[in-house]
C-alpha cells in the first residue's frame, strides 16, 4: 500500500504531464485539471484498498483517457464525431514522453524572472515582434532582445538542455 508521501511524489511527477494529456482531448482547462485530479483520487482509493496497480503511471494515463472520452460523450454531438479516432488513439510511449517533456519546459519557463518570462512568451508563444513587445511593456527594443536572449540561454543550458533542442526556438 502507497502512503501520502508516495502519493504526493507521484502527484508532484505526473500531474503537468497528464493534464498536458488531457489537453489533447479537451479545451477546458478546469475539465483537464478536474480529471487530473479525479484520477489522482481514484489512484489514492484504490492504494488505500490495497488494489494499488503495479504501474502507476500506465494506470493513471489510462483511466485519465478514458475519463477524457466519457466527457467527450456527455458533452453533445460535436464530440462524437471524432470519438472513434480517440478510442484508438492509446496513450503510447512518445505521448506520455512528449507530455513530461513539455511539463519540464513549462516548469523552466515558469523558474524564470517575471518579466524576462514574459517577453519569452510574448514573442514565442504569441508571436509579437521586438517592436511590439517594446511598445507594449514599455521598454527599449535592445531591452527585449537582451532579456530573450537570456531567457533562450537559461532553458538551453539548464537541466532542460536535453528537449530543448526538440523545440524550433
Amino acid at each position: 500500500m502507497m502512503d501520502q508521501k508516495d502519493i504526493d511524489s507521484l502527484f508532484r511527477l505526473y500531474y503537468r504531464p497528464l493534464c498536458l494529456y488531457a489537453a489533447r482531448y479537451l479545451r477546458d482547462a478546469d475539465d483537464v485539471e478536474d480529471i487530473v485530479q479525479g484520477a489522482f483520487v481514484t489512484f489514492w482509493e484504490k492504494s488505500r484498498a490495497g488494489q494499488a496497480p503495479d504501474s502507476p503511471k500506465a494506470y493513471l494515463y489510462r483511466i485519465v483517457h478514458n475519463r477524457c472520452i466519457d466527457a467527450l460523450r456527455k458533452s453533445g454531438q460535436d464530440a462524437i464525431v471524432n470519438l472513434e479516432h480517440l478510442q484508438e488513439d492509446v496513450p503510447d510511449e512518445e505521448v506520455v514522453d512528449r507530455s513530461f517533456i513539455w511539463a519540464r519546459l513549462w516548469t523552466a519557463i515558469d523558474r524564470l524572472p517575471a518579466r524576462r518570462r514574459e517577453i519569452l512568451l510574448l514573442n514565442k508563444r504569441v508571436g509579437l515582434s521586438y517592436a511590439e513587445i517594446a511598445q507594449k511593456m514599455g521598454i527599449s527594443e535592445s531591452t527585449v532582445h537582451n532579456q530573450l536572449t537570456k531567457a533562450l540561454h537559461t532553458l538551453r543550458t539548464g537541466a532542460e538542455q536535453d528537449f530543448f533542442k526538440m523545440l524550433l526556438w
